[in-house]
Formats: structure tokens, C-alpha cells, sequence
């Protein structure tokens, strides 16, 4: 699939996309209902050959059911550059979301949401881009701080953002001096006696609703079942790829 052409190609026009695009964010919303289909999307790349591939698998989220997966391949977007991943990753996420023949109530993405320097995340980016309810799921909390959740499955602590201190210039959020403390998210333990994973709001949907989504969707592992699936769907459809290429 070809890069949209009006895609930001400079560090100065993803930033200032970021900008624009962080103000349209709504960091509130219903969680899922009884029997919504929710996606997970994810990616795997080849960097040899300056690709990207995307991967979209639909699920029932009452019952966790794989209802429909899409892949989609495509020139990598975007160098490699810190808070500014999702301007490599977005076009195949699209791609592989478009490709699905039913439009997911809910977009669970492998990696972060309002948890990010311009609260413009991967989740939050694509749920303003196409107004899908979205949030993410991450491994690590970035450049942020939380306490560790109790151990047992359910607990979790809040994921701050802590302003440098004075005289430092800018905090991790990148707004300057001044600034509280925020909560950009929620380190979650999924499994008791198991590392947390990081929860953060993309658009139209709760920091408690996303919580619970995770809890219902992470029953049997750490990872949500949604970053499970469209994980291994990604590599296999990378490693299909590299193989046919052989």
C-alpha cells in the first residue's frame, strides 16, 4: 500500500501534526458493551527491504472469539525517531484496519495513548484519525513513573507524569515549567505476581474503562488477547513475506 501523500516526511511536520492533531483528543467514554468486536493491531518490520507489516484480528469481546483478521503491507513511513512512531507505523494500521469487512467498537493498540510526551500516542493518534474508541496497552511505561501495583491480579497504581524539577526547563510532557503532576495512565497487573502492563486512554473511551477492558481481555496472560493475536498474525504474515521474497 503506498504512503497517503499529505503524510508528514520531517521531524518539524510530525511535531507539528502532533500539535494539531492532540487538542481533537477526547480522554473520556463508554467502555465496551455485551458482544462489541474489538480489534487489536499491531506490526512486524522488514528493514531490509523498507517494509512494514500490519496486522488487524477482530475479536468478540465477550467471549474473546476471533471473528476476522487482516494484514496489510506497505513502505515504511517514517524514520525511526522516539514519540514520533506512529507516523512509521498508522498507514498499515489503516490499511489493515480497512481491509477488515466489520468496523471494530474498539481499537486496542500495542504500545501508548495519552501516556506519551505530546499526548498524541499510536492509540490516541489513530482513534482521532478514523473516530474509533481507542486505547493502549504498552510493556514498558516510557518515559514515565508509577509505583508498583499490589500483586495480585486487578491492582494497579497511577502512571505520572512528574515536571522536571526547577530550573530544568521542560518536563517529560514537554509543556515547560510550572506544570502538576499528571496522571497519563495506569500501570495494570494482569496476572498476580506477574509485571504490570502500562494502560493508557486513546480517544472516546475512560482511563477506568479502558482499565476493565484490559482485565477482560488479559484473563489467561499478561498481554491483552487483541497484542497476543495480531502480534503472532504479523510476524507470520512478515516471515510469509520474507520467505516469497527468498
Amino acid at each position: 500500500m503506498p504512503i497517503p501523500a499529505d503524510w508528514p516526511t520531517t521531524e518539524a511536520e510530525a511535531l507539528a501534526e502532533q500539535e494539531r492533531l492532540r487538542a481533537l483528543v477526547e480522554p473520556y467514554g463508554p467502555g465496551p458493551a455485551e458482544g462489541d468486536l474489538v480489534a487489536g493491531v499491531d506490526v512486524a518490520y522488514d528493514d531490509e527491504r523498507d517494509l512494514v507489516v500490519a496486522a488487524a484480528v477482530l475479536l468478540d469481546h465477550t467471549t474473546l472469539r476471533v471473528v476476522e483478521e487482516a494484514t496489510a503491507v506497505g513502505r515504511i513511513a517514517f524514520p525511526y525517531i522516539p514519540g514520533l512512531l506512529a507516523f512509521r507505523e498508522l498507514p498499515a494500521v489503516l490499511d489493515a484496519l480497512a481491509a477488515l469487512t466489520r468496523t471494530p467498537d474498539l481499537v486496542v493498540c500495542d504500545g501508548y495513548g495519552l501516556a506519551h510526551p505530546r499526548r498524541l500516542g499510536l492509540a490516541s493518534h489513530l482513534g482521532v484519525l478514523t473516530g474509533l474508541r481507542t486505547y493502549g496497552v504498552a510493556k514498558t511505561p516510557f518515559t514515565f513513573t508509577s509505583t508498583a501495583p499490589g500483586p495480585e491480579r486487578g491492582s494497579w497504581a497511577p502512571l505520572m507524569d512528574v515536571p522536571a524539577g526547577e530550573g530544568e526547563g521542560q518536563g517529560r510532557g514537554g509543556q515547560g515549567e510550572g506544570r502538576a503532576e499528571e496522571v497519563v495512565g495506569r500501570a495494570v497487573r494482569t496476572r498476580t505476581g506477574v509485571k504490570p502492563v502500562f494502560v493508557s486512554v486513546g480517544h472516546r473511551i475512560g482511563l477506568d474503562e479502558a482499565t476493565a477492558s484490559t482485565l477482560h481481555l488479559a484473563r489467561d496472560y499478561r498481554q491483552p488477547e487483541t497484542t497476543r493475536r495480531a502480534d503472532s498474525l504479523c510476524r507470520r504474515a512478515l516471515t510469509d513475506l520474507q520467505r516469497a521474497s527468498a
